[in-house]
């Protein structure tokens, strides 16, 4: 994920379907053919050679995600209760797995630590970072893209737990490219934050 976007669709499309409206653009159709991954804002650093001592490594777990984002497609919430889908649009993976590599490389970037996969977790665990991502999408009374984390950090034992809330709201029209583009950055802005959140700990 290392290019800024990978979302690729025609500007003429794109400035077409900003005229039309939000039920026209939202739906179940066929397979959108433009994919979207979520890529780090934070400058990549010349060098990640790094050392930890015991509990010191950070471990981010994949977080938990509910069954509507449980798909590659794209939320839109529509009213109080009505979800539907961001026409054309799709993302490589599902969202949980796209934010919790964006969240360590995030934490890479923006801190000394060392940061392990799950799957590395036997060698020395550390604090863990796990959570849960209850939004991320667009959101249609507002006309903004949603990225909500609750994030919960503990130390190895459970000796210390903590939470903290993030949330980034970027307005966007109801189409792929815009929509791709804003949660990019709203997913960023909830990485930087949570990221500046676990170094500190």
């Amino acid at each position: 994920m290392r290019i800024v976007l990978r979302v690729a669709f025609p500007l003429g499309l794109a400035a077409s379907l900003a005229a039309c409206s939000v039920g026209s653009l939202l739906g179940a159709g066929k397979a959108p053919p433009w994919l979207l991954t979520l890529t780090p804002e934070a400058p990549p650093l010349a060098s990640l050679a790094r050392a930890a001592n015991a509990g010191e490594a950070v471990t981010i777990n994949v977080p938990v995600i509910s069954e509507e984002l449980r798909t590659t497609r794209v939320a839109a919430h529509i009213g109080q209760a009505s979800l539907q889908y961001i026409e054309d649009l799709q993302m490589v993976d599902t969202p949980d797995d796209l934010f919790k590599d964006l969240l360590a490389e995030t934490l890479r970037r923006r801190t000394n630590r060392v940061v392990l996969d799950p799957r590395q977790s036997a060698l020395d665990p550390g604090l863990v970072v796990s959570g849960q991502l209850h939004r991320f999408g667009f959101d249609e009374a507002s006309g903004a893209v949603v990225v909500r984390f609750d994030g919960a950090l503990s130390t190895a034992g459970g000796t210390r737990v903590e939470t903290r809330r993030f949330e980034a709201s970027v307005p966007a029209a109801p189409v792929a490219g815009s929509v791709a583009t804003a949660l990019n950055r709203a997913a960023n802005q909830v990485a930087l934050e949570a990221a500046a959140w676990i170094g500190g700990s």
